[in-house]
């Protein structure tokens, strides 16, 4: 028996060794994701709270059927008209206006500029604006659509969809800092979004056997206190 224990200890060294690192590293980035509330990571705080507007009644509309490739059809209040918004199998949007029937242009720098001084708070401290394709836009956005970039002087960047007219995601200088601490936790910076790939389970059950064997070396660890205190009494 109390050579396994030796051997238990041996082996949780060695173990320590090897997971000490990423125990660390699960333990900080935890700590920094849970550091703020994940409304504040999200950038919701920043969102300047739109008044509900009254439901929506297409019955009477002029809007034309939709096409036979149409995937989908949402329809919002933008500008104080209903607008729909059109997608088709191919994941283009367009804009109509519910009421006329009529195309409603893409939305233009100006128009991303002009919203986000609208809906978000600080929105009016641009530092540049700048658009992208479906096909390249910036890691921290992650969404094949077309969008304008609005980088504000704080550091936040606000993500208005082109063919959409929404903001379609804030990120803060935090929530970028959250992203990459993620991609730490789950070992996966290349896209942050594999939680289960053969690293991270190695790991995480090298971790749990350690864990496991520190527990047991706590007993042996208790009952050789207990011996050498009756040696000592003994004396």
């Amino acid at each position: 028996m109390a050579k396994t224990m030796r051997n238990f200890a041996k082996w949780h060294i060695w173990l320590g060794w090897l997971v000490g690192v990423p125990v660390v590293m699960w333990t900080a980035t935890g700590l920094y994701m849970v550091a703020k509330p994940i409304e504040e990571v999200r950038g919701n705080h920043l969102r300047i709270a739109v008044e509900e507007e009254a439901p929506l009644v297409l019955e009477d509309s002029t809007l034309a059927t939709a096409e036979a490739n149409l995937r989908e059809m949402r329809v919002a209040m933008q500008d104080g008209r209903a607008v729909a918004l059109l997608t088709d199998m191919d994941g283009v949007t367009t804009r109509v206006d519910v009421a006329s029937g009529e195309p409603i242009p893409a939305l233009t720098a100006e128009d991303a500029r002009a919203l986000t001084a609208e809906r978000i708070v600080g929105g009016d401290k641009v530092r540049a604006v700048t658009f992208f394709e479906a096909d390249e836009v910036p890691f921290d956005f992650r969404r094949p659509m077309p969008v304008w970039q609005v980088a504000l002087e704080d550091g936040a960047h606000i993500y208005i969809g082109r063919d959409t007219g929404q903001i379609e995601a804030v990120r803060t200088s935090w929530w970028r800092g959250f992203d990459f601490m993620w991609g730490l936790h789950i070992m996966d910076l290349k896209t942050r979004s594999d939680t289960s790939h053969p690293i991270l389970i190695l790991f995480a059950a090298l971790s749990l056997i350690g864990a496991l064997m520190g527990c047991v070396l706590m007993f042996r660890r208790r009952r050789a206190r207990v011996r050498v205190s009756k040696e000592q009494a003994a004396q």
